[in-house]
């Protein structure tokens, strides 16, 4: 991972290196902004119309990669996730042509679940999101409680021997193994994506790790957002601009 410079910005990434690539996006905060109630994302006309371009010029080159589960991702971009390679559960869990992979749903995850409602309900604004494997604290609109709800997951980590997974005004509890880089690896030993330059786009600390993956496999990263630290290649300010990237004509 390399550090940010002081004063400086990553370059925009050149449309010319969507040629002969394959490409692993993340949802939040990169196809879509992010908002304060992560349960109310919907993927709207004109990225559903982005993502059907994308995939009758690239085939099955195309794949989103979020720490959100499949069945989320589903209800968010309806029918056309069908049609996409998905890994979702920060690379816990694949489905591509109908094959669905992913571990067991640990049971304690249920009683997590009750703790950290018992949790948000001491601290005003913080939400709760339950996923297929895993279990969300937001507290975007309850900065206060930041400490403390990383504490909460730590201590509910250790107890219940699951992955704490920290991120933008957000920390996960969710089934241990498996990172956004393992699912970049996962996917490029398909035959179809075999040889192809893999890109990953991606706005969050958990992107990080498929920053790396790309770029081991001879790719690069694009970090989505404010410049900070990292292994990404290239940068784009928002979501705005990475759908504008993506529509271009070399994509």
């Amino acid at each position: 991972m390399k550090a940010a410079v002081d004063g400086g910005a990553l370059p925009l990434p050149p449309a010319d290196l969507l040629s002969d690539a394959s490409l692993f996006i993340d949802f939040d905060g990169t196809l879509v902004d992010l908002i304060d109630q992560p349960d109310q994302v919907v993927a709207d006309d004109a990225l559903i119309a982005l993502l059907a371009r994308l995939l009758d010029r690239r085939a099955d080159g195309l794949a989103l990669v979020s720490g959100r589960s499949i069945e989320q991702l589903d209800r968010m971009l309806g029918p056309i996730a069908q049609r996409i390679a998905l890994s979702g559960s920060h690379g816990c869990e694949h489905r591509w042509n109908g094959i669905l992979a992913h571990p067991v749903r640990p049971a304690a995850l249920d009683d997590v679940e009750d703790r950290l409602r018992g949790f948000a309900g001491a601290h005003p604004g913080v939400v709760v999101e339950p996923k297929s494997f895993g279990v969300a604290l937001h507290y975007r609109h309850a900065p206060a409680a930041e400490i403390a709800a990383h504490e909460q997951a730590r201590l509910l980590g250790e107890m219940f021997g699951l992955a704490v997974q920290p991120g933008k005004m957000v920390v996960e509890l969710r089934v241990p193994g498996g990172d956004k880089g393992a699912a970049v690896r996962r996917m490029m030993g398909r035959p179809i994506m075999a040889g192809t330059r893999p890109i990953f786009i991606g706005d969050d600390w958990t992107d990080e790790a498929g920053f790396q993956a790309a770029s081991d496999l001879g790719g690069f990263g694009v970090l989505v957002g404010p410049l900070r630290e990292t292994a990404a290649l290239y940068g784009l300010p928002d979501s705005a601009a990475v759908r504008a990237w993506l529509g271009g004509e070399g994509a």
